[in-house]
């Protein structure tokens, strides 16, 4: 019986002959059969492995069906790290799915170039844009990790995973925004075309997907459930749920029943006095979360301290975030920008820094204010979001009701 090493080796000489020129057809039951005792993760080292020398990736992409199929194979495999119902099992399960589905996805745009006109393929259309609406919606998948998981992971010092985690995110999003491109101008382009272009986003959403997977199952999760505790968990469920889940999630997704609540500090009915006038924290509350403007604060050692639970968010936010360095808050790809802006108000520029971006068909003004005590010391950030798509487009008056 040969061992997970011998077959390794056969892994590396099968993409060996591929490059050699070799028919991928011939050598592709040779591959499944050597794959079968392999985990994902050394499927994923020894193709790494041959990039590094040199092999074009396109080499190791066309034995893709076979090896994503692996990958697929593998994490069912894999032994639960947590009972149904848990986040990490949710995660997990979401996982295998999603590379399901990448998979479903290649194979049904792939066979649009089998019929003739758009209308000849319409059944086969409208399940490749049933696929699509659902890796659109799997995006709370990502939206849970990095406001609930990762916040809890950086105030506990395993800050590098989660950092690293968030960039590959990013990629991945990157690849989708260019497949729904491909898919929102397919009225332009001829079925054969629209079918390659298809098919290779899918292919390289599939590859991303599997790589960053396998970095999470293997890595992440378990590092994850060593770290956090029971308790931890029950607090953060809810919090999974206030962020929902995606249409493929399973059905024992955690609902938050039973989790602890954090309890409220102070007296409801107290009043807490301004030289303005004076509120109880219940007024001061409903205030805050009446005004359609999402509000956070950042204190002067750059730690969360408060976001305004708004009825219907732009950007989800969780208790999770609370008491962490705002840096622990964003993509790395966007921190030099924070910390040009923190800097700034420190030294004591007033502001604001003022942003404004597209955002699912709304124009969205992000706004940043130092905030300041009466004699100019710098007490922290505040961050406003708004929608201004609708105040964009106001014209003449209206003074009555």
């Amino acid at each position: 019986m040969t061992d997970a090493k011998d077959n390794k080796g056969k892994i590396r000489q099968i993409i060996s002959r591929l490059h050699k020129g070799e028919n991928v057809e011939k050598v592709k039951a040779e591959f499944k059969d050597a794959i079968k005792e392999v985990s994902s993760i050394e499927i994923a080292q020894v193709e790494e492995e041959m990039i590094k020398e040199g092999v074009p990736v396109e080499e190791i992409h066309k034995l893709c069906d076979v090896h994503l199929a692996a990958f697929s194979e593998s994490l069912k495999r894999e032994k639960p790290l947590a009972p149904e119902g848990h986040p990490v099992r949710t995660l997990m399960t979401e996982h295998q799915t999603m590379l399901d589905l990448a998979a479903e996805l290649k194979r049904e745009a792939g066979a649009l170039k089998d019929f003739p006109t758009p209308e000849a393929a319409s059944d086969k259309l409208k399940k490749v844009e049933v696929l699509v609406g659902h890796f659109k919606a799997a995006e709370k998948h990502y939206l849970r990790e990095e406001n609930v998981l990762f916040p809890i992971l950086q105030k506990k010092g395993f800050t590098q995973p989660p950092t690293i985690m968030w960039m590959e995110h990013d990629r991945i999003r990157a690849i989708k925004k260019d497949l729904y491109a491909v898919w929102d101008g397919r009225s332009s382009m001829p079925l054969p075309e629209l079918s390659k272009k298809m098919e290779e986003g899918a292919l390289a959403l599939s590859e991303m997907l599997a790589a960053h997977f396998m970095k999470e199952n293997s890595i992440l999760f378990p590092a994850s459930m060593k770290i956090i505790t029971e308790a931890e968990w029950a607090e953060m469920a809810p919090q999974f749920d206030s962020i929902g889940y995606c249409p493929f999630s399973p059905a024992a997704a955690p609902t938050g029943a039973g989790a602890a609540a954090e309890a409220k500090g102070g007296a409801e009915g107290a009043e807490w006095v301004f030289e303005t006038g004076r509120l109880t924290r219940e007024e001061l509350e409903g205030i805050l979360y009446a005004i359609p403007v999402e509000l956070s604060f950042v204190d002067a050692d750059d730690n969360v301290r408060f976001f305004s639970q708004n009825k219907e968010r732009i950007f989800p936010r969780t208790p999770a975030v609370l008491g962490l360095n705002v840096r622990g808050c964003h993509p790395q790809k966007s921190l030099h920008i924070v910390e040009k802006i923190l800097a700034d108000f420190k030294a004591g520029q007033e502001g604001p820094a003022s942003f404004w971006i597209d955002f699912k068909g709304r124009k969205i003004l992000i706004q940043y204010f130092p905030a300041r005590g009466r004699d100019g010391r710098y007490l922290g950030c505040v961050e406003t979001v708004q929608d201004i798509t609708d105040a964009r487009a106001l014209e003449g008056e209206k003074r009555l009701l």
